[in-house]
């Protein structure tokens, strides 16, 4: 039987290459939903916190859906519900045809939905932090609507939102764990393959925890990055 450094290495005996692979993944994943998760976020807080009854109700809906729900069941329903969807559509045309949805895709939105539902609140909540008086100001310049949004509240709104969507990002980075449910090849599903197929569980799954720790660490240190320049700018 193979030692543990062998099964640690690169190459045909060992398991790292396939691991690292799912290192790959689970951060394309991660990197592909943020921007997702972000800018369906901003709207939806932009819903709720707006004066009309029915955008307001639209954006309370979607958030206590997508945050009551459990992460696995809403990927589930996004994975299997998406493909008898499209199946049913398409076979209206070509009753022969048959549909594959993307396993990335339907994790990227099922994370992406999940993350935006949250976002939506540190975003509602930084909206609430900024006083009405800086509206007033922008219009008092001449600047519209729009105007004001880009130049006077969102400068504001990121740098009080952004503790909030740095922790989660964190959670989200956990999260793409799940998607090794839906057989997409993440650093778990990696891991597990080879713990299956040596027999060495706690070495394998071990890495794993490593691994996201080390995603983690070095996620917290861009964050801090981030967190310096915005001050700067601010102060400047």
């Amino acid at each position: 039987m193979p030692s543990k450094w062998t099964l640690l290495s690169w190459g045909p005996e060992g398991w790292l290459d396939d691991i690292f692979q799912g290192v790959f993944i689970t951060v394309s994943l991660a990197a592909a939903t943020l921007p997702l998760g972000l800018a369906i976020g901003f709207f939806v807080a932009l819903a709720k916190k707006s004066e009309e009854p029915s955008l307001k109700l639209a954006g309370d809906i979607y958030t206590t859906i997508f945050r009551g729900l459990p992460e696995l069941l809403t990927l589930f329903l996004v994975y299997y519900g998406a493909q008898i969807g499209l199946q049913n559509v398409i076979r209206l045309f070509r009753p022969e045809a048959s549909v594959e949805v993307n396993s990335f895709v339907s994790g990227m939105v099922a994370l992406g939905v999940v993350f935006s539902s949250y976002a939506s609140e540190v975003f509602l909540s930084a909206f609430r932090a900024i006083p009405r008086g800086q509206y007033e100001g922008g219009y008092s310049i001449g600047l519209s609507r729009g105007q004001t949004m880009r130049l006077v509240i969102m400068p504001q709104l990121i740098r009080v939102a952004l503790p909030g969507l740095a922790n989660l990002w964190l959670i989200l980075l956990k999260d793409t764990a799940l998607v090794s449910a839906i057989g997409l090849s993440d650093i778990l599903r990696q891991s597990g393959i080879a713990a299956r197929v040596t027999r060495e569980a706690f070495l394998f799954f071990g890495v794993a925890s490593l691994l996201y720790l080390v995603l983690a660490i070095i996620s917290s240190v861009g964050i801090r990055a981030v967190e310096r320049a915005v001050s700067q700018s601010e102060a400047r």
